[in-house]
């Protein structure tokens, strides 16, 4: 078959069009399920897990929730600690595994989630890390997205976020 160069202009441009306006779509904010299916797909090439950056933030405080997001286009992995009665945002590298930014949350919707965090977890009788891999260990296959404490009939439970490909599911787990 024989394509004059009028006729593959169109697929292609058609194709890059499309691809264009899905990575457009993807890497806008304002839109929680394009860019839970960003992060979904992202995780997939982060070397370092959730558990593991649970673990990392360990020296900043005491870990109240974590998750992997896209902050200004970018990939990252950010935990929420609670170290002298302050909260904080710690940045690990998805890649490394090392904490690359520490600072503390002032802004009045952060700090308001990192309290009611915080209150869950004071209830908690096991850390996050823990109960980020039992819900691993319950759902072979998959990758932990994010975990968020709360309290639930005055009980701590955890929330945590999973992803197999761009399947992704809630699943509860007691703290």
């Amino acid at each position: 078959m024989h394509m004059t160069r009028k006729g593959w202009f169109v697929p292609v441009l058609t194709a890059a069009a499309m691809c264009w306006g899905t990575t457009l779509a993807a890497q806008d904010n304002d839109e929680p399920e394009g860019n839970q299916t960003t992060v979904a797909k992202a995780i997939m090439g982060a070397r370092v897990p959730l558990e593991r950056g649970l673990a990392a933030s360990a020296s900043h405080g005491q870990a109240i929730s974590a998750k992997f997001e896209m902050e200004e286009g970018k990939f990252q992995l950010s935990v929420y600690t609670l170290k002298d009665g302050k909260y904080f945002e710690v940045i690990v590298d998805h890649n490394s595994g090392k904490v690359v930014k520490t600072e503390p949350i002032t802004e009045a919707e952060d700090y308001t989630a990192a309290q009611s965090q915080s209150g869950a977890m004071a209830k908690a009788k096991v850390p996050l890390r823990a109960a980020v891999e039992k819900a691993l260990r319950d759902n072979a296959g998959y990758h932990a997205v994010s975990i968020t404490p709360s309290l639930k009939d005055g009980r701590a439970v955890a929330d945590v976020t999973l992803a197999k490909g761009e399947e992704l599911k809630t699943v509860s787990v007691p703290l």
